[in-house]
This record gives C-alpha cells, sequence and structure tokens, in this order.
C-alpha cells in the first residue's frame, strides 16, 4: 500500500512540472511573438520616418536654391522675406526632430541586434561550432544550442554523461557572464514509446532529461533562478520520425539563452506612441 502511494505520489509531481513547464513555454513563446510583432511595426514606422525625412529633405534644397535664385535677382526681391526665412528654419528644425527620433528607433534595434551577436560569438568560442553534434543558431530573435542526444544520455536514460557535462561547463561558463539572462532547457524525444523505469511516456523523460540538465549547469555555479527546465516530448520533430537517422535527429536536447530585452522593449514602445501621436 506504501508503494502505490508513494508512485501516485511521484506522478503527481511529475504532472504539476511538466503543466508548470508547459505554461512558462506558452508565456515565452506569446513573448516572443510579441517583441517580433512590435519590431516588425517599429520596421514599418521607421521607414515612414525616413520617407517624411526625404520629404523634408527636399523641401529644403527648394528653399535654398530659391534663396539663391532670390539673392541674384536684384531688379525683384534682394533677400529673403522674414516669412520665408520663417519657413526655412521651421523645416530645418522639423527635419533635425525626425533624425533624433529616427536614431532613437536604430539605436534600439541595434542595440538587441548587437546583444544577440555577442551571445552568439561568445557560444560559438566557448562551445565549438566543428562539431556537427552542436548547434548554435537564432530563432525568433532567440539564441539557442542544440545538442543531439547521444552526447548527453544513453538510450532511455536520463543521467547526464561525463562527455556532455564538458560541453555544459562551456554553456555554463557563458551564461555566468550574463547575470542577466535566462536560461531554458528543453528536452524532445523521437515517438519511440518510453516502457522502462518509473517514468510514464516521452513527455515525462523529456522533463526529466531537462532537470537532469538544469541540475549539472546550477553545480556549475549558475544562479537557480536563471534556469528554466521544459520538456517538449515526442511533439515537435524537425524531421518525420520514420527511419533511424531521422529518429537520432530527433532526439535532443536545446538550451535557449534568453536575453531579458525588456529595456529595449520599453524603449521602442515609447518611440512607437510618440511617432504616433504626431
Amino acid at each position: 500500500m506504501k508503494r502505490i502511494i508513494l508512485l501516485c505520489s511521484i506522478a503527481g509531481a511529475l504532472t504539476l512540472t511538466s503543466c508548470g513547464s508547459k505554461k512558462k513555454i506558452s508565456e515565452l513563446e506569446d513573448r516572443n511573438k510579441e517583441i517580433q510583432d512590435l519590431l516588425n511595426s517599429t520596421t514599418v514606422k521607421l521607414n515612414t520616418c525616413i520617407a517624411e525625412k526625404n520629404g523634408l529633405q527636399s523641401q529644403v534644397d527648394f528653399l535654398k536654391e530659391a534663396n539663391a535664385d532670390l539673392k541674384k535677382d536684384k531688379e525683384n526681391i534682394t533677400h529673403l522675406s522674414s516669412q520665408g526665412a520663417a519657413n526655412l528654419e521651421k523645416s530645418l528644425e522639423s527635419l533635425k526632430e525626425k533624425d533624433l527620433k529616427i536614431s532613437r528607433l536604430q539605436d534600439a534595434l541595434t542595440k538587441k541586434d548587437s546583444v544577440t551577436l555577442s551571445l552568439v560569438t561568445s557560444l560559438k568560442r566557448e562551445v565549438g561550432i566543428n562539431d556537427p553534434d552542436i548547434q548554435v543558431n537564432v530563432e525568433k530573435g532567440v539564441v539557442f544550442i542544440s545538442i543531439a542526444d547521444k552526447m548527453l544520455f544513453r538510450t532511455g536514460s536520463y543521467q547526464v554523461s561525463d562527455k556532455a557535462k564538458e560541453v555544459l561547463t562551456k554553456v555554463a561558463k557563458v551564461i555566468n557572464s550574463k547575470p542577466d539572462f535566462e536560461c531554458m532547457i528543453e528536452g524532445h524525444t523521437d515517438n519511440v514509446p518510453y516502457r522502462s523505469g518509473v517514468l510514464l511516456d516521452n513527455w515525462d523523460l523529456s522533463v526529466k532529461r531537462s532537470t537532469s540538465i538544469v541540475r549539472v549547469l546550477q553545480e556549475l555555479g549558475v544562479k537557480p533562478s536563471q534556469l528554466i527546465a521544459a520538456g517538449r516530448g515526442e511533439h515537435v520533430p524537425l524531421v518525420s520520425n520514420t527511419t533511424s537517422e531521422n529518429r537520432s535527429t530527433n532526439r535532443r536536447t536545446r538550451v535557449l539563452i534568453l536575453p531579458k530585452i525588456d529595456q529595449f522593449y520599453d524603449m521602442i514602445e515609447k518611440e512607437m506612441k510618440t511617432l504616433s501621436q504626431e
């Protein structure tokens, strides 16, 4: 009887962990989509500002040419009227304001791109890019490392291998150098049913592998508050599970490095509101 109660408790805890992880994943994906939509809107607004700037520049050039003609025409007006001078000054001031807004928007976008590029460079330098079982990429503004499971675990196991710890040591070094970043460990399996041990299925296995890696990173000095454990089971395959090679490709763990870009988001949002009010 005690054994049955113990097994039920373990199953319940794993279910709660999986639900919490799926909720966190959903929140992060929604957040990434919101930021991507905002960046797209910002790009459209930026192009509009540039077009307005070009229009103002044409007006300024026209006024300058008119000014030169008026000075040459001694029989007509020998100097700019006070109203013409005021219009020229107003146009120049408006052009300066547009330049400033465009510059601030470009700075916000450039800072985000710089953070992403810097992170990718650091990861490729530390982790290395010559091993085909390790990939460093950017997807929808998120930097991630994809590690084949054969480097991390034995078949059906969630015990981290010694070879994997060498790679995770390098990953931890990068994360520790970015204390304001978050790191989500995302486990993936193939579609072969899990039939051994106390785990229920591939969902359980993917989450358990994720928490195993989280614990290794914590042992390597990464703050627990930076770490997120998540499992996707067999439900996000890279390729169809029709061959042994394809199933091997789908068995992977992704380490997502998530910069806290709230400051960039707030900056862009503020400029978008300012431009929309004009």
